[in-house]
């Protein structure tokens, strides 16, 4: 999630991991910013706070700060995160007041521009494949185009970008506008926009502590390892409930995988670890569509729609989960393997 998790890259690139993550850190200092002007907004100060925290991890995680020889930027960083789940679990973060189009200019706007309000949000997917796969490699004379140790992500930058070009281009709107909109959006998910990034942070927190290795005995004690069927059977759900409790299966994966898939099923059966780890990871976004956890994907819909029963969402993805659940199963088991 932070800047400070990751390393330089071998080669310059105008697109760094680097500058993406300044250029997140300056976005969200813009939201500090409108919040703290908004005199409105009945959580001025925390939810400031709570943003504040959260971009100076972007901002500030590449520093290198130590003393008496100990790294106090990771040190910053958690007490980041204890803050910012502190006020988020306080009811500190909250809405404020916007500059809101009326009902009547909205209906105007939808009418004018019609179908091509989808063309931005298209561009999005298409523009950071085509980059990913064809453009890789491009060059500025010396300088890469794409950091090349993260060229998904710097290609996903740069297709947000044109995607927002286009917006303006089709609705007339301003950079500023964009970023106060962007700002009611954020707002109206809270703390649950940044959940996925937290608990992606946590899985690594698991990895360092070594759970896998600890679920890793725990199978052992239940489970032969020669019975591939049963060891297939509780990484897929293993993967799916664990993501239940966390929320996401970024958290999930990397604990599951070392303390099940790596050790019994892609060294101890020769499965195929491509395959594997992506069925995996499907498992475990199947435990994603049956909990509350995963608010900014079940709960926030269900607000942002008005529904009268904020699980709603949930009760009507789970026939689908536990299907895709069984044939994960079944996929896994059937054609990975190398024997």
């Amino acid at each position: 999630m932070s800047a400070m998790t990751t390393t330089a890259t071998a080669q310059p690139a105008l697109l760094s991991i680097g500058n993406i993550y300044l250029l997140i850190g300056f976005v969200v200092l813009f939201l500090v910013i409108k919040t703290l002007q908004d005199k409105e907004h009945p959580k001025r100060l925390t939810t400031a706070l709570f943003w504040g925290l959260f971009g100076s991890v972007f901002l500030l995680g590449d520093l290198s700060v130590t003393y008496l020889g100990e790294s106090l930027t990771y040190r910053w960083v958690g007490v980041c995160v204890i803050a910012i789940a502190l006020l988020a679990g306080m009811g500190k973060v909250s809405m404020g007041s916007y500059d809101v189009p009326s009902d009547e200019a909205q209906t105007v706007s939808a009418r004018r521009i019609g179908n091509k309000l989808f063309i931005p949000a298209v561009l999005i997917p298409v523009v950071t494949v085509v980059c990913t796969i064809l453009l890789k490699d491009i060059q500025l004379g010396s300088l890469y185009v794409f950091d090349q140790s993260h060229v998904t992500l710097a290609a996903l930058t740069l297709a947000c970008t044109i995607a927002l070009l286009v917006s303006w281009k089709f609705t007339g709107g301003s950079p500023l506008q964009a970023l106060g909109e962007s700002r009611r959006l954020v707002d109206s998910i809270g703390w649950a926009a940044i959940l996925p990034q937290m608990l992606a942070m946590l899985g690594g927190v698991f990895i360092v502590a070594n759970t896998g290795t600890a679920i890793q005995d725990l199978v052992t004690l239940f489970v032969s390892p020669d019975n591939r069927f049963m060891l297939v059977v509780i990484y897929c759900v293993g993967m799916a409930l664990f993501t239940m409790v966390m929320g996401n299966a970024f958290a999930a994966f990397p604990v599951m995988t070392a303390g099940i898939a790596v050790p019994f099923l892609i060294q101890g059966h020769g499965a195929s670890p491509a395959p594997l780890v992506a069925i995996g990871m499907y498992s475990g976004y199947c435990g994603t569509l049956m909990t509350p956890m995963a608010a900014n994907f079940n709960i926030v819909p269900a607000a942002l729609l008005n529904l009268k029963d904020k699980y709603q969402v949930i009760k009507v993805q789970i026939p689908t989960a536990l299907s895709l659940l069984f044939i994960n199963i079944l996929l896994m088991y059937g054609v990975i393997f190398n024997d």
